[in-house]
Order: C-alpha cells, then sequence, then structure tokens
C-alpha cells in the first residue's frame, strides 16, 4: 500500500505544482520518475511520452497510467492516474464558482499574462531535453526536421504524423537488423 500511496502523492505533487496543461509537466515528471524515483530511464520514459502524445488524452496523465501500470500494474495506474489529476480536479471545482467575478481585473489577468511566459518557457526546456533525448542520429534529425515543418505549415492531422514516424523508426529497425545480419 506504501508504493501505491508513494504513487498517488507524487503524481499528487507534479498534477498540483505545474501550470499550463501535460507539457508543462514534462520537466517534473522527467525530475520525480526518473531522477528521485527511478521508475522508468530516460529513454523509457521518452517513450512514455511518444504513446501518450499518440493517444487520447493529455500527455502527463498518460504518461502517469503508463509509469504507475509498470510500478504496480492496473492499481498503479489508477493511483498514478488520480493523482495527477486530482489537484486540477480540486482547483477547477474551487475556481469554477467565482472566476466569473475576478477575471475582469487587471491583477488578475496580469497574473495570468506571466503565468503564459513561465508556462511557455516550461514547455521550451521539455523541448530541449525530448530532442537531446530523442534526437540521435541523421534519420532523427530528419525526422525531426520533417515534422517539425509538417505540423507547423501543412493542415495534415498529428495523427498521420506519428503514424508515419513511428512506421518510419520500424523499417529503419528492420533495415538495420537485416544489414547486421548480413554480416
Amino acid at each position: 500500500m506504501k508504493e501505491l500511496m508513494d504513487l498517488f502523492w507524487t503524481f499528487c505533487r507534479i498534477g498540483g505544482l505545474t501550470f499550463g496543461g501535460g507539457y508543462a509537466m514534462l520537466p517534473m515528471l522527467q525530475k520525480e520518475v526518473v531522477e528521485n524515483h527511478k521508475w522508468a530511464t530516460e529513454e523509457e520514459l521518452l517513450d512514455y511520452y511518444a504513446v501518450g502524445q499518440a493517444t487520447p488524452g493529455i500527455i502527463a496523465v498518460n504518461t502517469a497510467t503508463f509509469v504507475g501500470y509498470k510500478e504496480k500494474g492496473v492499481i498503479g495506474s489508477i493511483f498514478a492516474t488520480s493523482g495527477v489529476v486530482f489537484p486540477s480536479l480540486v482547483i477547477i471545482m474551487s475556481i469554477a464558482g467565482f472566476i466569473d467575478n475576478f477575471s475582469d481585473l487587471n491583477i488578475v489577468q496580469h497574473a495570468f499574462s506571466g503565468i503564459r511566459i513561465a508556462v511557455g518557457v516550461l514547455i521550451l526546456n521539455a523541448l530541449i531535453k525530448l530532442v537531446k533525448g530523442s534526437v540521435k542520429d541523421i534519420l532523427g534529425i530528419i525526422l525531426f526536421v520533417a515534422t517539425f515543418i509538417t505540423s507547423s505549415f501543412l493542415n495534415i492531422s498529428v495523427v498521420y504524423i506519428v503514424i508515419s514516424a513511428a512506421l518510419i523508426g520500424i523499417i529503419s529497425d528492420f533495415v538495420n537488423r537485416k544489414r547486421g545480419s548480413e554480416k
């Protein structure tokens, strides 16, 4: 039970201390999951991010589910997922009743402006870590550039981009294995 509560409270802290959605949680997820608790390796966490991005839902919630499942199975995934969404649920329910009374105040608008800037920096930091951990060879560089261009300038669904990148990775692995067995 201690391990389950550790999953819950760790992900509750992550969910309560990060603002700006799933991507803003990535640096804290990396620190807690990889460095502090060693529930996953850096590479496993990147895989969780990739699968979490390709599946419905918020990336941090999906990642919590994967980590919880790896540690304690279905019950672990329930505790980790509950932990990451609990703070947002409490905060949203608390704010929902009176946000209309305060949203027009200058101080509130300035606070949200500051929060948006901080969240942008957190997302940039997570992006830099993801790129450093994922782009390791020429194929990675090509996929990175192609994905950036495709997602930024073309009206193509992210689903097709992720599926295409996965297929390219599978084909690349198959070709590399075939080359290795021929030697």
